[in-house]
């Protein structure tokens, strides 16, 4: 048997997507989008997550980004999804566009957007620009897949799957914003 450690981010999605259709074998990981954030953010959080332990959708945070996301840019908004894998919130002429309510964390959903990019790219033969887009502070950054960056996504996905196939959450770790999170009360208990 191979060692699936061995494979690049891209032969893991292919093998993913070919598990997925057959009804004989047990599916891997499905990498979304919103895991590449979380990876990024706090791998703790992907892997509650990953298991079905949802945040509270309630709480004022996450109405607030809802709200945002929904709102901006309302007059060209059209949500694509794509393989159950990825959201794409808009096109921007070429480029896809991801609407976020802050950029105060800058790495994961920059980290989202270039997985969303590679996946065109690598699974579609669809090549676009990124621009990571908030709104509340008009600001706009472009995002582009390299080799370089392609290969921090494959880096990702390999990243995820092993967290999320663990038997434990990874070792806590003290963040900065760890008191905001809304997974707080399962690690600081």
């Amino acid at each position: 048997m191979t060692n699936e450690h061995s494979y690049s981010g891209y032969e893991l999605i292919e093998q993913h997507i070919r598990d997925e259709r057959d009804p004989h074998r047990t599916p891997r990981v499905g990498i979304t989008g919103l895991m590449v954030q979380y990876y990024h953010t706090c791998e703790r959080e992907l892997w509650f997550s990953s298991r079905g332990i949802d945040i509270d959708r309630d709480t004022v945070n996450i109405q607030r980004g809802t709200r945002v996301d929904e709102t901006s840019y309302d007059d060209r908004r059209h949500s694509y999804q794509i393989d159950g894998r990825i959201a794409i919130d808009l096109l921007d002429g070429d480029d896809v566009m991801e609407v976020k309510v802050s950029s105060t964390l800058e790495e994961p959903p920059r980290m989202q957007l270039l997985y969303y990019l590679w996946y065109l790219d690598r699974i579609h033969d669809i090549q676009r620009g990124g621009v990571l887009a908030y709104p509340t502070e008009r600001k706009r950054e472009q995002v582009e897949l390299t080799q370089e960056t392609a290969e921090r996504v494959e880096d990702t996905i390999r990243g995820i799957t092993n967290t999320v196939e663990a038997d434990a959450p990874p070792e806590l770790e003290k963040k900065p914003y760890c008191d905001a999170c809304l997974y707080q009360d399962l690690c600081w208990m």
